[in-house]
Order: C-alpha cells, then structure tokens, then sequence
C-alpha cells in the first residue's frame, strides 16, 4: 500500500492540527506529567517515520523517514529522561551521614 504525496500531507497537516489544538487545551501545569506519561506517543511516531522510510522511492522521501525516525526516537529518549528528572523529585532525600566521632 502506497501514500501518494498529498495524502500524506493531508494526513500530516491533520496530525499537526489535532495536535495543536489538544495540547493548546491543556494547563500549563498539567503539560509535564502528560507529556512524561505519554511517551508511547513517541513510539507510533517512530512507528510512521519507519513506514515512510520503508515505503520510500527517492532519496528526499528517505531522507525524510530517516529524519522522522531520529527526531521520535530523540522525543521518546527525552521523554523518558524527563520522566525520570520528574519522579527523582518524589524520592524520599538521602539521609545524613551520621558525624564521624572525633578520636583524642
């Protein structure tokens, strides 16, 4: 199954679209656990980008998959490296050393 060019950018413009106006909805102070919680997303993107980059005939449509593959897979390790930032903080803190006795 081929996508011809502007179905593709149909496909994409309605992405980029659907995008915009979910997350332009959400409040500022729910973007990070969202977005840390959704890393999967990243995952259909990189999903995509190796469909395309499979299905690609020319060097511009694979340089394009290989760019849309490295971008989602660089968002899904980002994710995940914010994610982990963002749960550190709940993290009970070390406790403190306990102070060495001074020998006379």
């Amino acid at each position: 199954m081929a996508i011809t060019g502007f179905v593709a950018l149909y496909i994409f413009m309605l992405a980029a679209f659907a995008g915009w106006v979910i997350i332009g909805r959400v409040p500022a102070i729910l973007h990070t656990p969202l977005m840390s919680g959704s890393n999967f997303v990243h995952g259909i993107v990189v999903v995509g980008g190796l469909f395309a980059l499979l299905n690609a005939s020319s060097v511009l449509e694979q340089a394009i998959g290989f760019f849309a593959v490295l971008m989602g897979a660089g968002n899904a390790a980002g994710g995940y490296a914010v994610t982990d930032r963002m749960l550190a903080m709940f993290k009970p803190s070390a406790p403190a050393p306990i102070a060495s006795q001074k020998k006379s």
